[in-house]
């Protein structure tokens, strides 16, 4: 439960009290900032609590926005402020040294919740405060301010502001265009149905599983229905966003279900496109289908090691990035470089069309060309904007990139002998070299040899070069991007030279188990809860330790074993990262990430 504090002398007439009572408020009415403090103390320290001065006037959405979104410890709209359990003793203190100042007397001068909030602010607390745009939140002084002020609220369509809001700020094209218009509206109705947006990510997921099921068939039927199946459940994805922002449902659970989920349904259609490529056709695809998944999967890295590296950059400018805050700034250009970057909907699109259409190869075939041209170009663009920027990266950013990179035992050992890091650009030249040698030695020779295994080994010694000292530099985020698509690409490499019937499935299960452990360290900072404790990291051997375990394996079995040591693996992987991840994002102290941008 909720207490709401209504401070200051009743006014006739308004229905401020029934608002906050829609809102799960149990309200409580203080005279003064000395019976306010009474009424905090007598509080249950477990609920949220608001003080609200009694003259408030504005839009119930506004009131909304400020006092119940769970994801902020303090928040503040004009003439109200709330705090969650973590940051009652912040508020307590604001409120007893009001009082202890004189504010014990009437407060019909000015509002106490205001001047509790500047308090806030002078001890340094972070209070959020949330963008009302045309929605009304005042403390009007006299009749004549208070009449204004119902006039300003009646002539807003609060549900209007309030459905527009429920839509990301930025989305794609497609997205935009094609599913926002009426997915509101759909968000909408399960907010008065009483569904959570849980039960909706979840029906996505559902949804998406069962499109994977019927492109698995192989028929031309199947393929049709999962086109329109996986659109729907995109749909729905979008739907389950809108319908937290709407009813400001936010949740840990929550988090972890949104950061995953679209990974576990693009993945899971790949492969059920690659089982029905060869039910239906007899055309193995898989290793289209995991160099699809492997390529996407860096993509994401490459967007999530620049942003960790340059959010909280200092002196964080250059003409590269000026030149693109100039272009977005001409209508058109937005939505085509939105566009060609293949976010999530326009991929999701790509992929539904073709796959009704065509088969899987050529599904595919786009899907690994839009996918490397999006790649390519923004990767090139950060490039540039990171060589041409005047910045100094801090130690958050540094130990960010570190725990995106996914360090094992044996680059950690490798590290203590070395003692010594490299200068500039030779950490990522270094950490590019070691993934090009064990990738080209898997690729580039016979299953079995032990070429990968030395190729591994030098791959062992760079990834501890280039960890070595704090990843800093100019371009040291794409240390982790390369880390990933030299371990990823060597099980690819490796499972396909074993050419024998279930290797690479069992690698797509791997790189699966391996790149969710990897999707799971980046929400995890978003969220700054710190990576995955260092003992999962150890337990799964580290990217290098990974590396080097498939590369022996490899050399060490025939074709058949080595697809039961990969199948083993993976389920181990799988196994232990689950059960801690699951762990961690149900726990009370798990972060409510929450996404305002499209993810690539």
């Amino acid at each position: 439960m909720s207490t709401a504090i209504v401070t200051g002398p009743p006014v006739p007439g308004s229905s401020l009290e029934n608002d906050l009572r829609s809102l799960g408020f149990d309200v409580r009415v203080a005279v003064d900032a000395s019976e306010a403090e009474t009424l905090l103390a007598a509080a249950p320290a477990t609920d949220r609590v608001a003080l609200v001065d009694a003259r408030f006037v504005g839009h119930l959405h506004s009131l909304r926005l400020g006092l119940t979104d769970p994801r902020f410890p303090l928040a503040a709209v004009p003439g109200a402020v709330t705090a969650q359990p973590a940051a009652r003793q912040a508020l307590t203190r604001a409120l007893a040294r009001e009082t202890s100042a004189g504010g014990g007397t009437a407060v019909a001068v000015d509002s106490l919740a205001d001047r509790i909030v500047t308090a806030l602010d002078a001890d340094g607390s972070e209070v959020h405060r949330p963008e009302l745009g045309s929605l009304v939140a005042a403390v009007p002084a006299d009749p004549q301010a208070r009449n204004e002020a119902r006039q300003s609220v009646a002539a807003v369509d609060e549900e209007t502001v309030r459905l527009k809001s429920a839509v990301k700020s930025r989305d794609g094209f497609f997205t935009t265009f094609f599913i926002s218009p009426y997915s509101r509206y759909l968000a909408r109705w399960c907010a008065r149905r009483g569904l959570t947006p849980n039960q909706v990510t979840t029906a996505s997921l559902l949804t998406a599983l069962i499109a994977a099921g019927c492109a698995a068939t192989g028929t031309r039927g199947g393929f049709v229905a999962a086109g329109v199946l996986l659109i729907a459940s995109f749909v729905l994805d979008c739907t389950d966003g809108q319908l937290a922002r709407y009813a400001l449902k936010y949740s840990t659970l929550g988090a972890w279900l949104d950061a995953t989920f679209d990974r576990a349904k693009e993945y899971a259609y790949y492969a059920g496109l690659a089982l029905g490529a060869a039910r239906g056709g007899h055309d193995d695809v898989w290793a289209l289908a995991l160099g699809a998944m492997i390529l996407q999967t860096c993509r994401h890295v490459v967007d999530f090691s620049f942003n960790e590296a340059n959010h909280d950059a200092t002196a964080n400018t250059s003409p590269t990035a000026a030149l693109s805050d100039k272009l977005d700034s001409v209508g058109w250009t937005v939505w085509v470089r939105r566009m060609i970057v293949l976010p999530i909907g326009e991929r999701w699109a790509m992929i539904a069309i073709l796959t009704a259409a065509t088969t899987p190869r050529i599904t595919f075939y786009a899907l690994l060309v839009g996918c490397a041209f999006a790649a390519t170009y923004t990767t090139a663009g950060r490039v540039l904007r990171s060589l041409t920027r005047k910045a100094r990266r801090t130690d958050r950013a540094a130990q960010a990139l570190a725990d995106l990179a996914d360090s094992g035992p044996l680059a950690e050992a490798v590290r203590r002998v070395l003692k010594r890091g490299l200068p500039g650009l030779a950490v990522p030249a270094v950490a590019l070299l070691g993934g090009a040698a064990v990738l080209a030695c898997s690729a580039l020779t016979d299953f079995g040899g032990v070429l990968p295994v030395a190729g591994a080994l030098v791959y062992v010694l760079a990834s501890a070069l280039a960890v070595a000292r704090p990843l800093k530099g100019a371009l040291d985020w794409l240390v982790p991007p390369f880390f990933r698509a030299a371990e990823y690409g060597t099980v690819l490499a490796l499972a396909a030279q074993a050419d024998v019937n279930g290797a690479l499935p069992a690698a797509f299960g791997l790189v699966a188990a391996v790149a969710y452990h990897h999707y799971d360290t980046v929400y995890r900072i978003r969220g700054n809860a710190g990576a995955p404790p260092a003992w999962l990291v150890r337990a799964i051997g580290g990217h290098e330790g990974r590396t080097l375990l498939v590369a022996v394996l490899a050399a060490a079995l025939t074709p058949s074993q080595f697809k039961v040591a990969l199948t083993v693996l993976a389920v181990a992987v799988a196994v232990v990262v689950l059960v801690e991840s699951i762990r961690f994002w149900v726990s009370a102290g798990a972060p409510a990430v929450h996404d305002e941008g499209e993810t690539a």
